[in-house]
């Protein structure tokens, strides 16, 4: 594949260019970090409206981008009685048994039959799958024998909207102009089913790299926002089909994730807690490899240089405002702090614009605690001008892999607080005897637990020598362990091997 135009396909759900956060800052740094190959980018998003301009200005070695949108269109085919290829559907029961009960083992090359099979009339297109007899009769079938006492309608409805974005996925891998040398997908989900495909359909390698468990994700998002914000275009039937049905949408994510785990190699993760998730979830532990976040921590040193002699009364959250991110959570922790020391701030930096609607609410709970004077939403934000201002940063997420914040604040001089999620205890407490040595660089508090928040956050802001203790072990630890080189090193020796298979 000398000829290639790509070294390396980055396939991205919902992230980089098009939305902000810690996985488009990694996939940014890494493509960066790595200009000996060139990438090109394959984005996946919900609907085309949901997204504005890029967010990131492209380095020169990606050489192409291309943008598709699962949602759009999904149902815009008219009815059309027709038979349905039945070797098909049979090829296509005998796939599902084994998401069903994986013990009986994954075949290869039945997956292949299977998934190459989607969208093409040897196999089956989408008309089929939703209009055809022998889909029909699968479709009977399947309700009968695993949900006789649900509505029927709710069942259609629901299987419908979990295979409507297949098709799209399989049309684009059979419609993929860019030749590459392998494909490196940030997630499972969406992004996993089309490495996995694009896998079979090349025959070039699947990398996959896991920031969060994206199972475990989607697990939070049925139990919380995921209908919310998918209702719209999720089904067109009355009660939406969602309803009675969370449980068969989280078998389907973990299905997905399946999939890829038995596609992929290497399967990475940034901690090994996720690590031993990844292989309860089916991956092979051979597999398996941890490579943690990193940054340039040499950027960041002057930002310590501008900090002012006494700590600033400000806590700072740095992120999304999402639910995800629990905002909530830190804005009535900030209403015990304020109780104590009124001129204490909260500055709430990050964009607005991905969940609208939570972010009014934030707004509103702000309001209504009589907060206005001390909390601010400050919006996105060059974080190289506000961290030498902020004198604590808080993470109150109640999801999260490894974030590339927590450096930023250590290699900024930064103390933290944090939930219990992810890899954060990790890195705030360490993750060997060699690495706690160093001290904890903050606190870690529970989920949702407002007054655990605010007393992590006094009792950091008002003792200096504990401060300073933080401080210092934040910024050894990240230098010792986090560097963007180690992480560079990382990959660059992952893709020279890949692509020299």
């Amino acid at each position: 594949m000398a000829n290639r135009d790509a070294d390396i396909t980055l396939l991205l759900e919902g992230t980089y260019p098009l939305v902000r956060g810690g996985v488009s800052g990694w996939v940014h740094q890494i493509i960066q970090g790595l200009p000996q190959f060139k990438f090109s980018l394959i984005f996946l998003g919900s609907k085309s409206s949901d997204y504005e301009e890029p967010k990131y200005a492209l380095p020169s070695n990606v050489v192409h981008l291309e943008c598709h949108y699962l949602w759009d269109g999904a149902f815009a085919s008219r009815p059309k009685a027709r038979p349905g290829n039945n070797a098909y559907f049979l090829k296509a029961e005998k796939f599902h048994e084994w998401f069903r009960n994986p013990r009986i083992g994954y075949d290869d090359e039945l997956a292949r039959q299977v998934l190459t099979g989607l969208g093409q009339d040897s196999g089956c297109t989408a008309e089929d799958f939703f209009y055809s007899e022998a889909a029909w009769e699968q479709l009977c079938a399947s309700h009968q024998r695993f949900c006789a006492e649900s509505s029927f309608i709710n069942y259609i409805w629901t299987v419908r909207a979990m295979h409507a974005p297949l098709f799209k996925l399989a049309s684009i891998a059979q419609n993929l102009t860019v030749t590459t040398g392998l494909f490196h997908s940030v997630s499972t989900g969406y992004a996993g089913f089309l490495g996995t495909i694009l896998r079979h359909t090349t025959g070039r390698p699947l990398i996959l790299t896991e920031h969060g468990i994206y199972t475990k994700e989607r697990k939070i998002d049925l139990q919380s926002i995921f209908i919310r914000e998918h209702r719209d275009y999720l089904s067109d039937a009355p009660d939406k089909g969602m309803k009675y049905y969370d449980q068969l949408w989280i078998h389907y994510f973990e299905s997905l994730g399946r999939l890829t785990y038995c596609n992929a190699n290497p399967i990475i993760s940034l901690y090994e807690r996720n690590r031993q998730r990844q292989i309860a979830d089916g991956a092979d532990a051979a597999r398996t490899k941890v490579i943690p976040n990193g940054m340039n921590v040499a950027q960041f040193v002057a930002l310590r240089e501008r900090r002012p002699d006494k700590i600033p009364p400000v806590i700072g959250l740095l992120g999304r405002i999402v639910p995800i991110k629990d905002i909530k959570t830190f804005i009535r922790a900030m209403r015990s702090v304020v109780s104590q020391f009124p001129d204490m701030e909260g500055w709430i930096i990050g964009p607005e614009e991905e969940d609208p609607e939570y972010a009014y609410e934030c707004k509103s709970l702000v309001h209504n605690l009589g907060l206005e004077r001390n909390v601010r939403f400050l919006g996105f934000q060059k974080i190289s001008d506000i961290l030498p201002q902020v004198g604590l940063l808080v993470l109150t997420s109640i999801s999260e892999a490894f974030p590339l914040v927590l450096l930023e604040a250590f290699a900024s001089g930064i103390p933290v607080v944090t939930t219990d999620v992810g890899g954060c205890r990790e890195v705030i407490e360490g993750n060997s005897e060699e690495d706690r040595a160093l001290g904890a660089a903050g606190i870690v508090v529970p989920i949702a637990d407002p007054e655990a928040v605010a007393r992590a956050c006094i009792a950091l802001l008002t003792d200096e020598a504990k401060w300073y203790a933080a401080q210092r072990a934040g910024i050894s630890r990240v230098e010792r362990y986090y560097t963007e080189d180690i992480v560079l090193s990382d990959y660059m020796k992952l893709y020279t091997e890949a692509l020299e298979s």
